[in-house]
């Protein structure tokens, strides 16, 4: 659904530390009065200070990349996971709403259960599996509680810098002979910046409600993880492609946590409002990887 778009004069980036953060600065069309405050310079659980920024800003649209995003430990710290995955959501979509800011929010596929195997529509029906996914769904109905809001999920987001299942990956198969990896739980691997490129353009266009963005393509975690390897391998990581990949099932992996089986974005209505589809994860994997930089030996190295 798209509402009122137009030029964005000014905008603002919460969470700016952070992966997605950093790659909506990155991508800013040139000419916007951008200010981009990371969990330091502004923590979104104090709605106090939140309503002061933006009011004294006055931002067009307000990004928000600021997540709990712990997916097992919010099994062990559900106050912490909800106060800033819903609750400051909610303290940031009132803030909006009182100075005619756009919401821009970020959601998450772990919203869904994953047991039907089709993809999901935006409007189809929640059941959170875990703390995290709750949290978050009920972070997408605060932020929509503002005038114009846009919610957008999306799947296992990734880059160059940062803990994510990349790094992890070339981290492990480089200092380990084996890894084994879950071959049961399918989504689509997804670039923080081919993300934030969709948000930009969503935002321009007014879009508002729910929709769903990830790169094209689907993968268990076990295909995420040999591509890895093979793309390390075809930069000459010799260390990194002598590892072999191990499938296994999630019942051999237990997890505080328990993930979506089959979690796949339909983003067709997406692709159309914005008249373009995502590049395939595969090819975004190989872009990124070539951007990464291992550490002495070949052992890379999260921040």
């Amino acid at each position: 659904m798209s509402g009122g778009g137009g030029p964005i004069a000014a905008a603002l980036v919460t969470g700016a530390g952070g992966q997605l953060g950093r790659a909506l600065v990155a991508s800013a069309p040139a000419g916007i009065r951008l200010t981009a405050l990371g969990s330091t310079e502004l923590d979104i659980r104090d709605a106090a200070a939140v309503s002061e920024k933006l009011g004294r800003l006055r931002p067009d649209v307000v990004f928000n990349a600021a997540a709990y995003t712990a997916v097992d430990k919010a099994e062990s710290e559900p106050e912490l996971a909800d106060a800033l995955n819903h609750r400051a959501v909610a303290g940031l979509a009132d803030a909006c709403t009182q100075t005619g800011a756009r919401l821009v929010h970020v959601s998450t596929d772990y919203v869904f259960d994953g047991i039907s195997g089709a993809p999901y529509e935006p409007d189809a029906r929640t059941n959170p599996l875990s703390v995290y996914g709750r949290t978050k769904r009920d972070g997408e109905a605060a932020a929509l509680a503002s005038p114009g809001a846009l919610v957008v999920r999306t799947a296992w987001v990734y880059a160059p810098g940062g803990r994510n299942f990349v790094a992890t990956m070339l981290r492990l198969m480089s200092t380990r002979p084996e890894v084994r990896v879950v071959d049961d739980q399918i989504g689509s691997p997804t670039t923080a910046e081919g993300l934030a490129g969709a948000l930009w353009a969503l935002a321009a266009r007014g879009a508002s409600g729910i929709h769903h963005w990830t790169d094209a393509g689907v993968a268990s975690w076990y295909d995420f993880a040999v591509a890895i390897r093979e793309e390390a391998e075809a930069l000459g990581f010799d260390r990194v492609a002598a590892a072999r990949v191990i499938p296994i099932r999630s019942s051999e992996f237990p997890t505080p946590a328990r993930r979506p089986g089959v979690a796949i974005l339909a983003k067709e209505r997406t692709w159309r409002e914005l008249g373009t589809t995502g590049e395939h994860w595969r090819d975004g994997l190989r872009r990124t990887i070539r951007r990464m930089t291992p550490g002495p030996g070949e052992v890379w190295r999260t921040e």
